[in-house]
């Protein structure tokens, strides 16, 4: 099983920009699927983009696309996402996992915990 740990939120003005980064260990990286989720106070968790093994195949939620890139480094172990334009509405601890797209919806692939995750702050 793999281990996924995110980092790099912080406070960013409106339509600035951040990189997450998704480190694993434990399992053999490139045989995963790996995604992050975001969750806000009050508001139901969201898939926000899930990449391939391989990463060759990329989705995203409707409310991100155009301004998130996800990408992976099978060497480094890390999956990173290029948060450009970010909107007040992107403020939220965001989490990594092992993702699926059902019916165009990202959802978690696996189960325990969400772990620490990283807090992204939208403010002026």
């Amino acid at each position: 099983e793999v281990q996924l740990q995110a980092s790099g939120g912080g406070l960013v003005q409106p339509g600035g920009s951040l990189r997450l980064s998704c480190a694993a260990s434990g399992s053999t990286f490139d045989d995963y699927v790996i995604g992050w989720f975001r969750q806000a106070p009050g508001k139901e968790r969201e898939g926000v983009s899930c990449i391939s093994s391989s990463g060759n195949k990329k989705y995203y939620a409707d409310s991100v696309k155009g301004r998130f890139t996800i990408s992976r480094d099978n060497a480094k172990n890390t999956v990173y996402l290029q948060m450009n334009s970010l909107k007040p509405e992107d403020a939220a601890v965001y989490h990594c996992a092992t993702c699926a797209v059902l019916a165009g919806v990202i959802v978690r692939d696996s189960f325990g915990s969400w772990g620490q995750g990283t807090q992204v702050t939208v403010s002026s």
